[in-house]
């Protein structure tokens, strides 16, 4: 495969820095264990975001306009082992959906739908395996849960949250984009570095590629709106693949480490990425043949990671501090 791959150092001026606002926002049932935080998601029909507060067995809606909380509380914990380390699990993911909310839980392996105003429990799928991201998918109408210990992804009736179909593939599958405009679902092979493309209506994997990530392999993905670029990150930088018939690397940036969601804003053409190791949020800047420039570097927290975009804000996950991030521009 050609490609031109631009590594840019971002080297931004602390008066850059200054352009942009952060504040903090505690959480409710927080301890010196933090509260685990992963997927989170903006419901832009109620202007919410929703976050699985693992390890306290709720989930946080926070209210963007007020900045009220409401809590859906009394969801299953658990304890694993993850090598040397034992923690516990519970609510981890979170996808907007048609007047519903799904959010997906490690300890019990179950997905379940909220009202998104109400709150309210609608109902639940069981998985026999722990989901990971849980995704709505418009174009067919249904739920996709990746399930990376078992490699393998959930197909759910997004009415119904019965499962439909089980993909399973040669490797982890690790973050999520979705072209609804094309049918298109993209996620990575993080211990394969590999990037795939799936058709939703057949469940083929029509893609495959090298993320070019290395050893440690690719983590999140965001697409543009027309299809035309994808955006992979690395754990220490984020990368951009022009789309076709035979994908293109086309430009990167160096992040500093601890990368893994990230958000891109069609309206200001910028990327976001949050460096837990560094405490840094990168604002990326993106031109039409996918460039990448540097545009800030903002300081956050260490361990301040997945960023997702509400509005003109992105939200960081700050599991270490119990809380939020939120960064805008001034």
């Amino acid at each position: 495969m050609k490609s031109l791959f631009l590594t840019l150092a971002l080297a931004v001026t602390a008066t850059a820095a200054t352009n942009y606002e952060v504040r903090t926002i505690a959480l409710p049932g927080g301890s010196e264990r933090g509260i685990a935080m992963d997927y989170l998601a903006f419901d832009p029909s109620t202007k919410s975001l929703w976050v699985p507060a693992g390890n306290t067995g709720a989930v946080d809606v926070l209210d963007t306009a007020t900045g009220t909380i409401r809590r859906i509380t009394g969801l299953p914990t658990k304890e694993i082992q993850t090598g040397e380390r034992k923690r516990i699990v519970g609510p981890s993911s979170a996808s907007a959906g048609n007047n519903v909310v799904y959010v997906g839980n490690r300890a019990d392996s179950t997905v379940c739908a909220y009202d998104s105003r109400s709150l309210q429990l609608v109902r639940c799928g069981q998985l026999d395996a722990m989901p990971d991201a849980v995704v709505f998918v418009p174009p067919a109408n249904e739920v996709w849960t990746t399930t990376p210990r078992d490699q393998s992804i959930r197909v759910l009736d997004a009415n119904t949250l019965q499962e439909k179909t089980k993909i399973t593939f040669e490797g982890a599958p690790e973050g999520y984009a979705v072209d609804a405009k094309h049918h298109l679902f993209f996620t990575n092979l993080e211990d394969r570095d590999e990037t795939l493309a799936i058709d939703v209506r057949t469940k083929k994997t029509t893609g495959r590629w090298k993320s070019a990530c290395g050893e440690a392999g690719p983590r999140g993905l965001a697409i543009a709106p027309d299809g035309k670029l994808l955006f992979v990150a690395c754990t220490d930088k984020v990368q951009s693949f022009r789309l076709g018939a035979a994908p293109v690397l086309v430009s990167g940036a160096d992040t500093g480490g601890g990368v893994d969601s990230i958000a891109y804003s069609p309206a200001t053409h910028q990327l976001f990425a949050g460096a837990a190791r560094t405490g840094q949020l990168l604002v990326i800047d993106v031109d039409a043949a996918g460039h990448l420039t540097a545009a800030a570097q903002v300081t956050t927290a260490p361990g301040a990671r997945n960023g997702v975009l509400a509005g003109s804000t992105v939200y960081l996950a700050h599991s270490q501090g119990n809380e939020l991030i939120a960064v805008s521009k001034k």
